[in-house]
């Protein structure tokens, strides 16, 4: 297993998304572990002190008042996890749960947090022999941390609850066992600084992050091929009229565009005696739709790359200051507004993605293509209910879209009386790249076919490729057939990251800002 070590707070979003795509083991830097165990023991002194601190000697939330003793501290940190054992739904997929333990060993590695070394040595191995644990998806609203889910993933750790291991479900304590470890006893404030932050929120936001990004660059295939199946203009890809606007995404994407389009003969042949003035806006306007889109997606990605270098659990360990402070650190509001803002962006793809299927079909618009791409139109129709599918798929993720990180409700007794939702901010990004993907997928469907109706002319080479891509897994379409399979097939090629790959030789884009960390 391809194992990689990580530097706490220095972690690229590359790195993260490894984790998640080829379920790579991680270790953290054996140079932050004096600090780590310098924490430890100030948490243990405070343990054993007259003061009250809280989370180590005192109850949780509400119950900040009630002093524990000493002798109870283990007895204290287990109760805690267990009875925050509340999440319900659906499992959490394995690949998300693995990148949620891998971030949070990045956040205890930070030194802040006074969890031991050993504790940090059991995630690691947990992901090194493949123990997941069970950790349903839903009981989180993004505040005092992601407490339920963090605290399924912990209850294994300490040999209760439930992990995946070899194939098998199993209870918590027997999936160590089998794969060779032993449970760990929690002592002063480990069970907190388990469950306290936003790693399940910001390993979900990263995932809806990675997709995002990579149905971004898939859009820019998709639509130069739709560009020239309906013969539209190139001029709007100029480089002097995003020069003149100055947003990075719009260049980079105009730039993409033209290098794809480059040496179609489609193109060349409506230079000259085209009665058409200007082309509509899903066509004229892509890269500052999209380029806008990415800047967006960029944003987010770095404000991820911080959270998940971050230390937000609570307290926190001020060993240099010798300080336990509380704050508020575990307060998923960053997220929030990041996941609202993948969300946006992930709409706004789909929503001119939809309008350039809409084009592609509509034989008013779309300059002597057969209606609804039809070879016998009428006889067939072709990919009429395609394009209607993408209608539904694009209003879903338009109300889908809706900011999360808006709403908040007050819990635990008004102790935590703002909340930021990032939890279900961040999971419904799964649903709406899956809509994305099938949107994208309809367009590679209808602008595959609208390329092959303008023979003997032919598409630049590189999208000459990227049609090649689509028929060696969807044939042709000559006559009306069950098409079911026919989506599902090219929403993989669009999800998997195939089709971007069929253009081989082009650089499209980057989703790191230029300023992430190294």
């Amino acid at each position: 297993m391809n194992r990689l070590v990580l530097t706490p707070g220095k972690v690229r979003l590359a790195y993260l998304e490894e984790i998640y795509r080829s379920g790579a083991a991680v270790t953290i830097d054996r140079a932050a572990r004096p600090a780590i165990e310098a924490a430890a023991e100030r948490v243990r002194e405070a343990a054993q002190g007259a003061e009250a601190v809280y989370g180590v000697n005192t109850g949780f939330g509400k119950l900040a008042s009630v002093k524990i003793a000493p002798e109870d501290t283990e007895t204290l940190q287990r109760n805690l996890i267990l009875s925050h054992c509340c999440g319900v739904g659906d499992d959490m997929p394995a690949a998300i749960v693995r990148l949620m333990m891998a971030l949070k060993l990045l956040s205890l590695a930070r030194g802040a947090s006074g969890v031991r070394w050993g504790v940090l040595e059991l995630i690691e191995a947990m992901l090194e022999k493949g123990v997941t644990p069970v950790v349903p998806a839903q009981g989180s609203v993004g505040a005092s941390g992601d407490l339920a889910p963090l605290a399924h993933m912990t209850a294994v750790m300490i040999g209760a609850g439930e992990a995946d291991y070899a194939g098998e479900r199993l209870p918590g304590g027997e999936a160590l066992k089998k794969a060779g470890l032993e449970p760990v006893v929690l002592g002063p404030k480990e069970g907190l600084g388990l469950i306290n932050g936003t790693q399940f929120s910001t390993a979900y936001a990263l995932v809806g992050l990675f997709e995002a990004w990579r149905l971004a660059e898939t859009c820019l295939v998709t639509a130069a091929l739709s560009t020239d199946a309906i013969m539209g203009s190139t001029a709007p890809l100029l480089p002097e009229i995003h020069d003149l606007r100055g947003h990075r995404g719009q260049i980079e994407v105009a730039a993409a565009m033209r290098r794809l389009m480059d040496g179609s003969e489609i193109r060349e042949s409506h230079r000259e005696g085209d009665t058409r003035v200007q082309d509509p806006y899903c066509i004229r306007c892509q890269p500052q739709v999209a380029g806008a889109c990415v800047d967006l997606l960029r944003m987010a990605g770095n404000t991820l790359r911080i959270e998940a270098n971050a230390a937000t659990d609570n307290p926190l360990v001020l060993t240099e200051a010798g300080r336990i402070v509380s704050g508020g650190n575990f307060h998923a509001e960053p997220v929030a507004f990041a996941a609202d803002q993948i969300a946006l962006a992930v709409a706004e793809l789909g929503s001119i993605a939809q309008r350039r299927v809409a084009l592609m079909v509509d034989p008013t618009l779309s300059f002597d293509l057969p209606p609804f791409l039809a070879k016998d139109p009428g006889l067939n129709s072709g990919l009429m209910i395609a394009e209607v599918t993408t209608a539904a798929l694009m209003s879903e993720s338009k109300h889908l879209a809706h900011p999360c990180s808006t709403d908040s409700t007050p819990t635990s007794a008004n102790q935590e009386d703002h909340v930021s939702m990032a939890a279900h901010g961040a999971r419904r990004l799964g649903r709406m790249t899956d809509n994305l993907a099938n949107i994208l997928g309809v367009e590679l469907l209808c602008a595959g076919l609208g390329v092959e109706c303008r023979a003997p002319l032919t598409t630049s080479k590189a999208l000459q490729a990227a049609v090649g891509c689509l028929r060696s897994e969807v044939a042709t379409l000559d006559e009306d057939r069950y098409m079911a399979p026919d989506l599902k097939a090219a929403a993989q090629l669009v999800a998997s990251g195939d089709l971007v790959a069929s253009v081989g030789g082009i650089a499209l884009l980057s989703l790191e800002a230029d300023h992430a960390a190294v």
